[in-house]
């Protein structure tokens, strides 16, 4: 599992030291972030998921699927093109902040014309009218904090955008919390969300040192557009498609099955957009600045890759062997129906993080015709996974009212495989590396993953309290795993340790 095992070509010693120590920096606040803000959104999931009902969490399932689309559109890909841009200037982030700004304010007041219309979209529940209008709120306010994140992760200076993504969802937590328990229902969701953006907004604007210019340049948008009109487009589709779910179980099944899938579909998210936000936080500046140099682009598109591979399969395995006790112990038996889809969501989210990082590679170069080609496949393989499993989304069985959302999901996770393997194609000619290269880079932690899940997937059918079956399962997948990782002189282990506590060691 050794890195030089991978990859032909070496790095100078310096230069590899200060890439690690770019990384280092990055890493460690990314993931600090990620797993405070994990926490944090765990425990008022957990206590709202006991609050609320079904169709209150389908409720606001609902409004998510133009929420997510909305957000997209306000990002228009030039916050990406940013990050793809070697030096911009201070005119470059203050063009794309008013663009983002306008945009928000345009898409709510057409999405605050159009509530009634999602309402009738949902069975006619006229509660989404209220609801949508206010949580509509949120992408407004989130319009002002991309540019100032955007400029800090540039910079590789993340740790205020850890800060202020914990203290966001510390207020939303209370707020919501609060709410819920005073009976308030699909509001205390609602506020929350309103209550996390805009507290991570002021803290980034407060914090960052930064103010735009009250200026906007054309030929700035325009320069962005190349690259930034391909990521918009891709990411449109991407959020319709990964959308596409909630609206059609909202609106050709019911309420309660879309609180199910929703609920699953928050979980799974946890882990899943977590990591891949992660590895495009850290690795897509990095890669921008190396990509005028093929044997470094390529030694460091090959690290990342296994980087991806040491943490995406056992993290994703291990939580779905383990999420039968994990909602026991949670939720007692209140949201049984969610635990399939969540294990579904989790397998897919392997191929769906590793397709997204395919298409960091592309984006750290500017490859935009082949990203249009992804998304074109990725759409196309979806499509066709719909339309094959669509006719049985209704479907229910004895004990499992979600049965045709579980077929439907089965749809989705073959289309998610085949796009991995499409992207995997487009993405190795630009990366200067070969498929058995990228093969070998996944295959021996998928092995050892395997491996070390024996005892746990054992562990299922011991008669003990869930909760003392999740340590145990934990315990012993960790003792195996880190062990023989150990044993094996695992660079990309060391290296991770590394990265954590700011320590490298050298090869020898």
């Amino acid at each position: 599992m050794s890195d030089t095992k991978h990859s032909n070509c070496e790095e100078p010693e310096d230069a590899t030291e200060n890439l690690k120590l770019s990384v280092a920096r990055t890493l460690k606040w990314n993931v600090i972030d990620r797993v405070s803000s994990q926490i944090l959104y765990a425990v008022t999931g957990v206590v709202l998921a006991q609050e609320l009902s079904h169709e209150e969490f389908g409720l606001v399932g609902a409004i998510m699927v133009f929420q997510m689309f909305a957000e997209r559109f306000i990002e228009s890909g030039f916050a990406s093109a940013l990050l793809q841009r070697k030096s911009p200037s201070r005119l470059d982030y203050s063009t794309v902040l008013w663009f983002n700004l306008s945009m928000a304010l345009a898409l709510y007041l057409l999405l605050f014309i159009l509530a009634p219309w999602i309402a009738d979209i949902f069975q006619g529940n006229t509660r989404l009218i209220p609801l949508s209008r206010v949580m509509f709120l949120t992408f407004i306010i989130n319009s002002l904090s991309i540019v100032q994140s955007n400029r800090l992760i540039k910079r590789m200076e993340t740790r205020m955008v850890a800060v202020s993504n914990s203290l966001g969802l510390i207020a939303g937590a209370v707020t919501g919390i609060y709410l819920a328990v005073s009976g308030y229902g699909a509001w205390a969701l609602v506020w929350q969300s309103i209550t996390v953006a805009t507290v991570k907004t002021i803290i980034l604007w407060f914090s960052s040192g930064w103010t735009p210019m009250f200026a906007f340049s054309f030929p700035v948008l325009k320069s962005f557009f190349r690259i930034g009109s391909v990521v918009m487009f891709t990411s449109l589709l991407n959020t319709a498609f990964q959308s596409i779910g909630s609206f059609l179980i909202g609106s050709k099944v019911n309420l309660s099955s879309l609180g199910y899938y929703t609920q699953a579909d928050k979980w799974s998210k946890m882990a899943v957009v977590s990591i891949s936000q992660v590895f495009a936080s850290s690795f897509v500046p990095l890669l921008s600045k190396v990509q005028d140099d093929p044997e470094r682009y390529a030694h460091m598109c090959g690290k990342a890759h296994r980087f991806a591979a040491y943490l995406l399969f056992p993290g994703m395995c291990l939580l779905a062997v383990m999420a039968t006790p994990i909602f026991h112990t949670l939720f007692g038996t209140k949201w049984d129906p969610s635990i399939i889809l969540f294990q579904l969501m989790l397998i897919r989210g392997i191929f769906f993080t590793l397709s997204n990082l395919y298409g960091n590679f592309l984006l750290s170069v500017a490859r935009s015709k082949r990203l249009i080609a992804n998304e074109v496949i990725r759409d196309t393989a979806t499509i066709i996974a719909i339309l094959i499993t669509l006719p049985y989304i209704a479907i229910t069985a004895p004990g499992n009212p979600v049965r045709g959302v579980e077929i439907f999901l089965w749809g989705q996770l073959a289309a998610t495989i085949v796009t991995w393997i499409t992207s995997l194609i487009l993405v190795i000619r630009i990366s200067g590396r070969t498929l058995l290269s990228y093969l070998g880079d996944l295959l021996p932690y998928f092995a050892l993953t395997c491996l070390s899940l024996i005892p746990c997937i054992m562990l299922l059918n011991a008669e003990l309290h869930p909760l003392l079956i999740c340590v145990l399962q934990s315990l012993a997948f960790m003792a195996i795993y880190l062990g023989i990782n150990a044993l094996m002189k695992s660079r990309i282990q060391s290296d991770m340790l590394g990265y954590l506590f700011g320590r490298f060691r050298k090869a020898h």
